[in-house]
């Protein structure tokens, strides 16, 4: 049995090891207790350029069904390898990863885009309802 305090996130990342905990810390500092993580290399950039979300999308839809994942996040980070592009592309391609995961109408409170800054800090880019939230 869950306890009130087993409210599960979900964190979309690159692989980049050096951006996985930031992300984790900065759900956990929403009141997350648990971070599940969907990563691939330059997620963001993944999004923006009109890559193949189907595995992306699949793992999502597992943390939100069977962990009640409450909050989904997305991050880009400096010094990716996957998506090598300047700050304020980053940017813009974690905006649009948030647009693209609010059309999928996932049963969350919350969805953020977050970018990893030089200092390996999390900064919130924008933050918006989820479909549980405009219900």
């Amino acid at each position: 049995m869950r306890s009130s305090e087993d409210t599960f996130g979900t964190a979309i990342n690159c692989i980049d090891g050096r951006a996985q905990k930031p992300v984790a810390d900065w759900l956990k500092s929403q009141r997350i207790a648990y971070v599940d993580t969907v990563t691939d290399a330059g997620v963001d950039g993944v999004f923006a350029h009109g890559g193949s979300l189907e595995a992306l999308r699949k793992n999502v839809d597992t943390s939100v069904s069977a962990h009640k994942s409450s909050f989904i996040v997305v991050a880009g980070h400096h010094d990716c390898a996957g998506n090598p592009v300047s700050k304020e592309e980053h940017w813009n391609h974690v905006r649009t990863a948030v647009e693209i995961i609010r059309s999928w109408e996932l049963p969350v409170k919350n969805i953020a885009g977050l970018w990893v800054n030089e200092r390996w800090e999390v900064e919130e880019i924008i933050s918006c309802p989820g479909a549980a939230a405009r219900s």
